[in-house]
């Protein structure tokens, strides 16, 4: 079995799956509280904390996989991208393990977890397929016809979708993390109240810093008043941006491609 260890932003997270793929366990400790009141993660405190959960975790990931280090036949972590200091934690802890126990030791690039997470599991995505990958950090697409590699095909020229909804969560006045308070805020809102633009610098690149200017100018020349009583139309019209974007590059490159599976994968917020 492999025991995986991911602390590359402010999720402690570990994990016990098998060399068939399938997943034993999966426990993710979440940071989430303690740093809504900054807006936005604080590495030094996600590092710090990072320090507290990862031997916890770790437990926890081989308890619920009714398993013991013994049982573990290598070592897995994340090497990048994320930050630095909560990287060096959870790289501290797997070599530590790796060493003590004398196990392999497999870096693992942060994006390709992204790209073939869904590959795991009872249900597993067969290559070759379409991976659209939306995060805090990152936005792309990119073709697997091998799990081991994948090819970037598009990605965002400025903000990350993750970025975009944090940042037009601030503009409207909502708390971190921004994603899940605009989905919240939008379920009461008409998506077509306002024309957000959809940006397209390419066939199959992103870009959303257009789309949060737009959504500033509208906040402004509504007027406090106004813009607070039309906060949900202003929420799903944005939202519903967000999302063509994303789906109009993904039909875009399927077709493109030749593809019949897309794979949809991501997660983690920006830095404040």
């Amino acid at each position: 079995m492999i025991l995986a260890i991911e602390t590359s932003c402010d999720d402690t997270c570990a994990a016990v799956v098998t060399d068939g793929g399938e997943i034993r366990s999966n426990v993710v400790a979440s940071q989430g509280l303690l740093h809504e009141r900054y807006g936005g993660v604080v590495p030094e405190i996600a590092s710090r904390r990072h320090l507290e959960l990862t031997d916890v975790v770790v437990a926890d990931a081989l308890e619920r996989a009714g398993a013991t280090f013994g049982d573990a036949g290598r070592v897995a972590v994340t090497r990048g991208p994320g930050l630095i200091g909560a990287l060096l934690v959870g790289l501290s802890a797997a070599k530590a393990i790796a060493a003590a126990r004398r196990l392999p030791l497999v870096p693992v690039d942060h994006l390709h977890g992204h790209v073939v997470a869904s590959t795991l599991g009872a249900d597993p995505v067969e290559p070759p397929y379409l991976a659209l990958i939306a995060s805090g950090g990152h936005t792309f697409v990119a073709r697997v016809d091998d799990p081991a590699r994948y090819e970037t095909l598009g990605q965002t020229l400025d903000d990350a979708a993750g970025e975009a909804f944090d940042k037009g969560a601030r503009i409207l006045g909502l708390p971190y993390p921004g994603g899940p308070e605009i989905d919240r805020l939008a379920r009461d809102g008409d998506p077509a109240a306002f024309a957000f633009p959809r940006s397209a610098p390419g066939a199959a690149d992103f870009s959303f810093s257009g789309l949060k200017t737009s959504l500033l100018y509208a906040v402004r020349d509504l007027g406090g008043a106004e813009a607070e009583r039309r906060r949900a139309d202003l929420a799903a019209s944005y939202q519903r941006a967000i999302v063509d974007a994303l789906a109009a590059r993904a039909l875009t490159v399927l077709e493109r491609e030749g593809l019949e599976r897309l794979a949809i994968g991501g997660g983690g917020p920006p830095s404040p």
